[in-house]
């Protein structure tokens, strides 16, 4: 699982990456980080800022820009399900222990 400060600083270097007027990358990200590009692509978390903030940037407001949105929120969206339900079954898990 990826912590939430690894995630904040992935947020914060892509938003300073494009005030900056930089191009988002995950290998300039990976850079600024100091995380492995590979990490970036494999946990969904962080793949989701990042691919978040690039089409924000560059479709703003367009058609495809919306259906990546609504596909990044959908990932976003299933993590925490999946979360959920982790935290759901060890409950039950604890419940059935007393």
């Amino acid at each position: 699982m990826t912590s939430n400060d690894t995630i904040t600083t992935v947020e914060q270097t892509c938003a300073d990456l494009l005030a900056d007027g930089h191009n988002l990358t995950f290998t300039q990200v990976a850079a600024r980080t100091g995380l492995g590009r590979t990490t970036l692509y494999r946990s969904p978390a962080l793949r989701a800022v990042v691919e978040d903030h690039r089409n924000r940037a560059g479709n703003a407001g367009t058609l495809t820009g919306l259906t990546a949105e609504i596909a990044t929120l959908r990932t976003a969206l299933e993590l925490i399900a999946t979360r959920v339900r982790g935290h759901e079954e060890r409950l039950r898990q604890l419940d059935n222990r007393t």
